[in-house]
Protein backbone atom coordinates (compact mmCIF):
# COMPACT_ATOMS: atom_id res chain seq x y z
CA UNK A 1 0.00 0.00 0.00
CA UNK A 2 1.20 3.52 -0.75
CA UNK A 3 2.27 5.90 1.97
CA UNK A 4 -0.33 8.65 2.58
CA UNK A 5 2.22 11.31 1.64
CA UNK A 6 2.75 9.61 -1.74
CA UNK A 7 -0.95 9.54 -2.68
CA UNK A 8 -1.87 12.01 -5.37
CA UNK A 9 -5.33 12.72 -6.70
CA UNK A 10 -5.88 11.69 -10.31
CA UNK A 11 -7.56 15.01 -11.14
CA UNK A 12 -6.82 17.81 -8.64
CA UNK A 13 -9.61 19.98 -10.11
CA UNK A 14 -12.35 17.66 -8.81
CA UNK A 15 -13.44 17.03 -5.21
CA UNK A 16 -14.13 13.29 -4.75
CA UNK A 17 -11.01 11.52 -6.00
CA UNK A 18 -9.14 8.26 -5.63
CA UNK A 19 -6.83 7.24 -4.16
CA UNK A 20 -7.52 9.20 -1.03
CA UNK A 21 -8.50 9.34 2.60
CA UNK A 22 -12.23 9.26 3.33
CA UNK A 23 -14.50 9.19 6.35
CA UNK A 24 -17.49 6.91 6.73
CA UNK A 25 -20.16 7.05 9.42
CA UNK A 26 -22.46 4.24 10.49
CA UNK A 27 -25.44 4.57 12.81
CA UNK A 28 -27.34 1.99 14.79
CA UNK A 29 -28.59 0.95 18.24
CA UNK A 30 -26.30 1.95 21.09
CA UNK A 31 -26.09 -1.65 22.38
CA UNK A 32 -24.88 -3.06 19.02
CA UNK A 33 -21.15 -2.60 19.69
CA UNK A 34 -20.60 -0.50 16.57
CA UNK A 35 -17.41 0.98 18.05
CA UNK A 36 -15.77 -2.39 17.36
CA UNK A 37 -17.85 -3.53 14.39
CA UNK A 38 -17.35 -0.54 12.09
CA UNK A 39 -13.52 -0.64 11.99
CA UNK A 40 -13.62 -4.44 11.66
CA UNK A 41 -16.03 -4.28 8.71
CA UNK A 42 -13.95 -1.62 6.93
CA UNK A 43 -10.83 -3.73 7.43
CA UNK A 44 -12.64 -6.86 6.20
CA UNK A 45 -13.11 -5.31 2.73
CA UNK A 46 -9.37 -4.66 2.46
CA UNK A 47 -9.20 -1.04 3.54
CA UNK A 48 -6.94 0.49 6.19
CA UNK A 49 -8.58 2.40 9.03
CA UNK A 50 -6.42 5.29 10.17
CA UNK A 51 -5.24 4.95 13.77
CA UNK A 52 -6.93 7.40 16.11
CA UNK A 53 -9.68 8.30 13.64
CA UNK A 54 -12.56 6.60 15.50
CA UNK A 55 -15.24 9.05 16.64
CA UNK A 56 -18.32 8.00 18.58
CA UNK A 57 -21.41 10.09 19.27
CA UNK A 58 -24.57 8.93 21.04
CA UNK A 59 -27.98 10.28 20.02
CA UNK A 60 -29.65 12.87 22.24
CA UNK A 61 -31.97 10.28 23.80
CA UNK A 62 -29.25 7.63 24.06
CA UNK A 63 -30.94 5.01 21.88
CA UNK A 64 -28.60 5.25 18.88
CA UNK A 65 -24.92 5.83 18.25
CA UNK A 66 -22.96 7.11 15.29
CA UNK A 67 -19.46 5.79 14.67
CA UNK A 68 -17.14 7.48 12.20
CA UNK A 69 -13.73 6.32 10.99
CA UNK A 70 -11.29 7.56 8.37
CA UNK A 71 -9.67 5.14 5.97
CA UNK A 72 -7.44 5.03 2.93
CA UNK A 73 -9.20 4.01 -0.25
CA UNK A 74 -7.69 3.26 -3.67
CA UNK A 75 -10.87 3.26 -5.79
CA UNK A 76 -14.56 4.09 -5.99
CA UNK A 77 -15.32 0.36 -6.11
CA UNK A 78 -13.63 -0.17 -2.72
CA UNK A 79 -15.43 2.88 -1.29
CA UNK A 80 -18.77 1.46 -2.45
CA UNK A 81 -17.81 -1.97 -1.06
CA UNK A 82 -17.24 -0.40 2.36
CA UNK A 83 -20.73 1.12 2.36
CA UNK A 84 -22.27 -2.15 1.14
CA UNK A 85 -20.49 -4.18 3.82
CA UNK A 86 -21.65 -1.81 6.55
CA UNK A 87 -25.24 -1.80 5.28
CA UNK A 88 -25.23 -5.61 5.20
CA UNK A 89 -24.81 -5.71 8.98
CA UNK A 90 -28.27 -6.01 10.59
CA UNK A 91 -27.32 -3.63 13.42
CA UNK A 92 -26.33 -0.78 11.09
CA UNK A 93 -29.31 1.34 10.12
CA UNK A 94 -27.65 4.12 8.06
CA UNK A 95 -24.30 5.04 6.56
CA UNK A 96 -22.96 8.37 5.40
Amino acid sequence: MKDLDDMQAQNPEQGFQFPGVFEITAMGPIAAGLEDKVPDIITSVGLSVLAGSLRVRPSSKGHYISVAVSFTCPSREKYDAAHEALRADPDIRWTL
